[in-house]
């Protein structure tokens, strides 16, 4: 019988059909510094992580019985893919399921933000009572229709997004190293859909036109922040910033400093360089609403990964 470790969880529905299948599926979870040892001793040979468990060289240089790494969402940079291939084992991901839950979470960022609604939220059960008329007045906010938004990775989510930006009225700017020229973005309406073309724009460009700019690029190779304190300066100083893609991707001290300096209006953030334990600064910050890492945490989107999860594990075993 293959054994499974679902180390970060896995929608009860998949965990069902996979026991239904035959496979046996463990769903407790095992910290990281037990995980080799784990791994070893009930002889797993599947193991399925989101973001917070680490499959690092000495995960597969010590666990002989691995033959395949499943990771529950898009990004890969938690699983040491040199690694697996030289220990020849298989590692996929679920990079159409998520689309819709992380494009629907920058909509919800991009409202609240212009709108004030995190901020009101904040205020309003300490002092709502005594000074609801003041706070009335200061959280004068902006609508999105007509305002351009900025999309830096220009994939299924990024193309998503934009289907949605698109449908309530905004212009969208976006930027791919890998695309040029036009792209077809298509706009479910009743039951029909309509096709509109997004052109590929520079880094540059997009930069210094968008008032919203959200993220949706891998954790950069050489470790180094795509967004840092050379750029604020080439925005808007009422451009928003939304990074739902990896922590890291905006340089967090440097986001900080513009934030104080009125460089940039504000920030959403759901993902953080030191995950589990991001920095306070960031979760404090007046002008940054914060989530913890909810981008793919819908019950629609966990039931898609477990169904994309299903098909990659039984066309592997056949």
């Amino acid at each position: 019988m293959v054994k499974i470790l679902a180390n970060d969880g896995i929608d009860p529905k998949a965990q069902a059909k996979l026991e239904d299948l035959g496979y046996e599926v463990e769903t407790t979870k095992v910290p990281q510094e037990n995980l080799i040892e784990q791994l070893n001793t009930e002889e797993y040979q599947v193991l399925l992580v989101r973001s917070a468990t680490k499959v690092n060289a000495d995960v597969f240089e010590s666990c002989k019985g691995l033959k395949l790494i499943g990771r529950a969402g898009v990004g890969l940079d938690n699983i040491d893919l040199d690694s697996a291939k030289s220990h020849n084992v298989k590692v996929f991901n679920t990079p159409s399921s998520s689309s819709i839950a992380v494009a629907e979470l920058v909509m919800t960022n991009m409202f609240s933000l212009s709108r004030k609604v995190f901020q009101s939220n904040r205020k309003m059960p300490s002092e709502g009572s005594e000074h609801f008329s003041t706070l009335k007045k200061s959280f004068k906010g902006s609508e999105l229709r007509g305002k351009t938004l900025g999309v830096i990775g220009f994939g299924r989510i990024g193309k998503a997004l934009a289907s949605y930006a698109l449908g309530i009225g905004m212009n969208v700017l976006a930027h791919d190293r890998s695309l040029k020229g036009e792209q077809e973005i298509l706009i479910p309406l009743m039951d029909q859909q309509i096709k509109l073309q997004v052109s590929i724009s520079s880094f540059e460009e997009v930069l210094a036109k968008s008032d919203y700019i959200s993220f949706h690029v891998p954790k950069q190779s050489n470790g180094s922040a795509l967004i840092d304190k050379r750029h604020f300066s080439t925005m808007k100083k009422t451009v928003f910033l939304i990074n739902t893609a990896r922590g890291g991707v905006i340089e967090e001290f440097d986001l900080l400093d513009a934030l104080d300096r009125g460089e940039i209006a504000g920030a959403a953030l759901d993902v953080f360089e030191n995950e589990p334990n991001p920095n306070e600064a960031l979760l404090k910050h007046p002008k940054i609403s914060v989530t913890p890492h909810i981008g793919a945490a819908t019950t629609e989107a966990q039931a898609r990964i477990g169904e994309e999860i299903i098909d990659n594990i039984t066309a592997f075993f056949g």
